[in-house]
């Protein structure tokens, strides 16, 4: 069943690469400027660990979203855009606005207990909405010169009406997957809401090694609240290749701070590799903890938890796709081992 699942993995990698290179063919002309943002971009992002193997803990993230145009003018929000100004304490703001649908799912690690699992974690859903604000500035101090505040905030459902097991099941029988049994033990519903805060930073010029080859590094620092997780956050991504993008690094489905700039050249290319770091300290995580009110299982959560990301990137004309790697140590006293899972985003921009 592995040998199977990885060249599925590997035709599912190609046959994406080759599409968006063909695609992307059909809007490029050799001496056409740059073109301008209609309607925004559109990012989908697909996580799930059997890109390793493995079925158990965060087992799966989708995550379609989109960012409004860069534009100078014209915010989609004035009133936000003027908190985000006295935030970031500067007077060169430009705000964009994003929207996204999003489901997670998680599971213990023995899928063919149907009873109560006391010692592993819950089994878990979370479908929401999300709506952000991203606002670019000038930091006033190098060599990190620009900013990038975003805020996000997400409302939906946890337990049976996210409909995660439907979801699995529908997707395992598909792959011909045995199916988890212990789903009646999953969380209660809850509705769920979540504020999230993170700023970024990164350099005007980028550190060039030969011609285009080149690289950067974007700190990122965050915090969230609400009854499905409040932390603090701490990071970085280091990213080198050619002709690297002047945007803030990689979505992300778990945090949902994702934001993408596209804006370069019809026909130019770009292929980079990233490795980021983070720190995290969880005050609370529904996830592990269990329903805020409702009587539900749980286990002892771990305050200190760290992650480690390696990718690839490819953009052209309007696209862009990568492939991330990312490894996460135990979150909860008693798991067995660090979780790892991959993740694909793919974007468009119209």
């Amino acid at each position: 069943m592995l040998e199977n699942h990885n060249r599925f993995m590997t035709k599912l990698l190609l046959n994406l690469a080759c599409g968006l290179i063909f695609l992307s063919q059909l809007s490029v002309q050799p001496q056409a400027k740059e073109r301008p943002e209609k309607v925004g971009t559109f990012t989908f992002q697909f996580e799930n660990d059997l890109f390793y193997g493995a079925d158990r803990n965060y087992t799966n993230g989708l995550r379609l979203s989109w960012i409004s145009p860069n534009k100078d003018n014209g915010d989609p929000v004035p009133l936000a855009r003027g908190l985000l100004q006295k935030i970031s304490l500067n007077n060169n703001p430009k705000t964009r606005l994003s929207l996204a649908i999003a489901q997670e799912m998680y599971t213990p690690t023995d899928r063919r207990r149907a009873d109560l699992i006391l010692d592993d974690r819950p089994y878990a859903g979370w479908l929401y909405l999300a709506a952000g604000l991203h606002t670019k500035n000038d930091s006033g101090f190098k060599p990190f010169d620009k900013m990038l505040d975003s805020v996000e905030f997400d409302i939906g459902i946890i337990g049976p009406h996210a409909y995660a097991k439907e979801a699995q099941d529908w997707i395992h029988d598909i792959r011909v997957i045995d199916r988890f049994d212990g789903w009646s033990n999953q969380l209660q519903d809850e509705l769920g809401v979540s504020l999230m805060y993170e700023r970024k930073w990164r350099a005007t010029n980028k550190t060039v090694v030969y011609e285009d080859l080149e690289f950067d590094f974007i700190p990122h620092a965050g915090a969230s609240i609400g009854n499905v997780l409040t932390h603090v956050n701490l990071g970085g991504e280091l990213r080198f290749g050619f002709n690297i993008p002047d945007d803030f690094g990689r979505p992300s489905l778990i945090k949902g701070l994702g934001h993408m700039d596209i804006n370069r050249d019809k026909g130019s290319w770009r292929i980079y590799a990233y490795a980021g770091a983070e720190g995290r300290y969880v005050a609370h995580s529904i996830f592990l903890d269990g329903n805020t009110l409702l009587r539900s299982h749980s286990v002892d959560r771990k305050p200190w938890v760290g992650e480690l990301s390696f990718g690839l990137a490819f953009e052209i004309a309007q696209f862009r796709v990568s492939y991330s790697s990312i490894l996460r140590t135990r979150e909860f006293e008693g798991q067995a081992d660090n979780s790892r899972f991959g993740s694909i985003a793919v974007s468009w921009q119209f």
